[in-house]
């Protein structure tokens, strides 16, 4: 709309995607002041801050650097979520400290496995069901995709609600390992029923792309993962300085993230990388191994601070709000939704039981699994290049969006609801005493009895 009204010199160009970041943190964290008055979770407040600063708001206008212009100037910020992601993959890795599992290493291994495979099969269950009703609109390879995609939970929304509200407790505690085990549950799952719908596009099923990708997938990340952090706290000991370890961390989480995009093919052999894996498997080789390591996981969070803003500020940019426009694409993400919701909750609600686990994390848990954007979107996307013919990786894209939309916006809030229940979060403002203390050689009494000493002297 105004962008003829504007002419920027090579140099005022380069520095356009510098001003659209600091843009884009400065409108999440305003409007996480809005949002805190609301009592909501800041990553809403980020999510809604992209969606403003988006294609379909403001980057419409046409301003330079005041938003994204389009979809594909978004994915031109891609980079920073892969390294967001590495980040919190890496942070949810100090999650499995060997002490830690083993209190609830069982646990959290069966309720993972249950939830995610119940999500996948309620939701296989509903929309095959729905693709009777309307096969022009919803074909079997996409209800089994779909499927697959439901076992993904976001670690990056539920992490930043923790975080922000600094949750402790059992439900705390076994929820991240949870969801770190979840993705790479959701990884063997996706691979296996992707091979299932392309077999049914192809007409001949291949063993090699169902089996033997994805379990080598998972297999090379985490052996990358060890090998880094082994790399990684041999250097970190090399020095004594804070500010320098602290710089050793970043360096190794960016250059995990950045090994992790490598892929290889052997025939039809491929051996790539899951970057969450890969950076979780660093996290925890490091925590188990450096004494300390907790200082400095502290550390690397604060500084990682303002990258996560922006990470949920593109993900918001990155949702696509024409997907309402379609009636039927509603309808399927209404019932993927709901069927994906039930999964979670029911799965860990007897996964948690049957491991007897406490009652406020058979209540809440599988609420808090609820969130999901990030690696579902990658998923789909994945699924959009492949499936091409039909539109059918369209139609999975199309209604992932959806779903992730609706997750984000509402998924934050409760998971902070169902930690507020468990008496995880302590939303009491703490009393400050603004009493003045007077120092004791200043008290009148202890004046009064000086002054008689100094009299008898």
């Amino acid at each position: 709309m105004f962008k003829d009204l504007f002419t920027l010199s090579e140099e005022m160009t380069e520095f356009v995607p510098v001003f659209v970041i600091c843009v884009a943190v400065l409108a999440g964290l305003l409007l996480s002041r809005l949002a805190k008055l609301l009592k909501l979770p800041a990553v809403t407040a980020y999510l809604v801050a992209g969606i403003l600063i988006g294609p379909l708001v403001l980057g419409r206008l046409g301003i330079p650097g005041v938003g994204f212009e389009s979809f594909d100037a978004v994915e031109a910020f891609g980079v920073f979520s892969e390294v967001a992601l590495g980040f919190i993959a890496f942070t949810i890795g100090n999650e499995f400290r060997v002490s830690q599992l083993k209190a609830i290493g069982k646990q959290a291994t069966v309720i993972a496995i249950v939830q995610a495979l119940m999500a996948t099969l309620l939701v296989d269950a509903s929309l095959i069901g729905l693709h009777f009703l309307m096969p022009d609109k919803l074909s079997l390879p996409v209800a089994i995709v779909l499927g697959a995609v439901a076992t993904a939970t976001a670690p990056a929304a539920t992490l930043m609600v923790i975080r922000q509200y600094k949750a402790k407790g059992k439900l705390t505690d076994i929820l991240l390992p949870v969801v770190a085990l979840d993705d790479a549950i959701g990884l063997v799952v996706f691979a296996v029923s992707f091979g299932i719908a392309k077999a049914m596009g192809d007409g001949h099923v291949d063993l090699i792309s169902i089996i033997v990708n994805p379990l080598l997938e998972i297999i090379c990340s985490l052996a990358l993962g060890v090998v880094m952090g082994i790399l990684f706290t041999l250097v970190e000991r090399i020095f004594s300085s804070n500010s320098k370890r602290m710089a050793v961390a970043i360096t190794f989480v960016l250059a995990t993230v950045a090994l992790s995009k490598f892929d290889f093919e052997f025939g039809k052999v491929q051996i790539g990388f899951s970057s969450l894996l890969v950076c979780m498997m660093l996290g925890t080789v490091f925590c188990n191994l450096c004494d300390f390591s907790e200082d400095m996981m502290g550390r690397t969070d604060k500084w990682s601070a303002p990258l996560l803003v922006l990470f949920f500020v593109i993900s918001g940019a990155e949702l696509d709000l024409t997907v309402f426009c379609d009636i039927k694409i509603i309808a399927i993400g209404v019932v993927y939704i709901i069927f994906r919701c039930l999964g979670k909750y029911f799965g860990s609600y007897i996964s948690a039981k049957w491991t007897k686990c406490d009652d406020n994390i058979c209540k809440y848990l599988g609420i808090t699994l609820f969130p999901q954007a990030g690696v579902a979107i990658g998923m789909a996307s994945m699924a959009a290049q492949e499936l091409s013919a039909g539109g059918i990786g369209m139609t999975i894209s199309n209604i992932c969006l959806f779903a992730v939309l609706i997750y984000e916006l509402f998924g934050p809030m409760l998971t902070k609801i169902s930690l507020i229940k468990a008496g995880e979060i302590d939303l009491k403002p703490v009393k400050l005493k603004h009493d003045h203390i007077v120092p004791d050689h200043q008290r009148p009494e202890d004046r009064h009895e000086r002054r008689k000493q100094m009299h008898k002297q």
